[in-house]
Parts: structure tokens; sequence; C-alpha cells
């Protein structure tokens, strides 16, 4: 049987009652205030960073789930933040590139779950085209050990450890954009 994606929680963040009930597939319900608390998905955005010469950004994982495995540069959206905003945050932060939200296109999404200390977190995570000049310097930081250029023929969907990223690359490779 799979486990309800609130199993961990068994008093209600409201009021502190131990009656917090799994009320539906995504939500606990407190029978002693009333308060249902709801698991929705998180956002998330990753980038296809492509300069002049064809090549996309990638980012080698630094930190578990998947650390040591390619990446796209991206993230986790903050509370009052839309998905661009975030996407050009986390851009920064892994990065050093400062890209201009207008020139972020978004792409499609594709909803995934992301294991991290030791629960599920359901995301939905939102797949964005930059382009940069042929000369901009990257400098890894944050979540990402490294970050190099690989030439779209030599990108390899196995080496990416995320699943929704391994399927958007291999969406973003069938569709060939550019």
């Amino acid at each position: 049987m799979k486990e309800h994606p609130l199993e961990l929680f068994h008093y209600c963040p409201k009021c502190g009652s131990p009656d917090f009930e799994i009320n539906n597939a995504l939500s606990r319900h407190c029978s002693s205030c009333g308060f249902t608390y709801y698991q929705n998905p998180r956002a998330s955005t990753a980038a296809f960073i492509l300069n002049g010469k064809g090549e996309l950004l990638v980012a080698r994982r630094g930190k578990e789930p998947a650390m040591g495995t390619l990446d796209l540069p991206g993230g986790f959206v903050d509370n009052n933040e839309n998905a661009e905003q975030g996407m050009v945050r986390e851009i920064f932060e892994e990065t050093g590139l400062t890209i201009d939200s207008a020139d972020v296109t978004y792409l499609y999404s594709i909803p995934n779950v992301y294991r991290y200390s030791g629960m599920d977190i359901h995301t939905l995570d939102l797949f964005f085209l930059c382009h940069v000049e042929d000369d901009v310097v990257v400098k890894a930081a944050d979540d990402a050990a490294a970050c190099f250029w690989v030439p779209l023929r030599e990108v390899y969907v196995e080496r990416f450890g995320l699943r929704s990223v391994r399927q958007a690359v291999h969406t973003f490779l069938q569709r060939k954009y550019k």
C-alpha cells in the first residue's frame, strides 16, 4: 500500500491535537479545531540554458538526492515569487548568471516526487528555456558542485539523476528547441 503524503504528520499544526486524521488522498483534518491541511505539490523550476554555440548548461548535483549526477539549473519557487522570478533567482544562485525574467520562456511541466529528509515531496516541475551569450562566465554554487557546457549532440538523458529532469531532457531533445 502506498504511503499517504502526510503520514509523518501526527498532530494538528494549528492546535496541536492528536485528533489529526487522514481526510482524503491529499489532506488531514483535525476533529478538535476543524482545521484541514492539504498537501499540494510544491512548484519547482529547471532551465534549459543555451548559448549561441548550441550548448546546454548542465550542473552536477552537489547534494542528495541523486548527488553526482547531471541536472539542470533550478529549484523550488519561494513564497511570493512567480515561476519566472523563482527560475531567475535559482539560476543566479547555482550558476552566477543574471537572466532577465522577460527572457525566460516557459516550455512544459512534469509532476514529480522528490525524496528529501526521508519524505516524499510531490512537486510540479516547470521547465523553461533561456538563451545567453557565448562568453558568459558560470560559477557553480549552492546545490551545484560543477557547471559546464555540453553540445546538444552530446547530451545523454541517462546521465541526469532526477526522473522528471530525465523526462524533460528527453522531450527537449526530441522537440529540438533552439
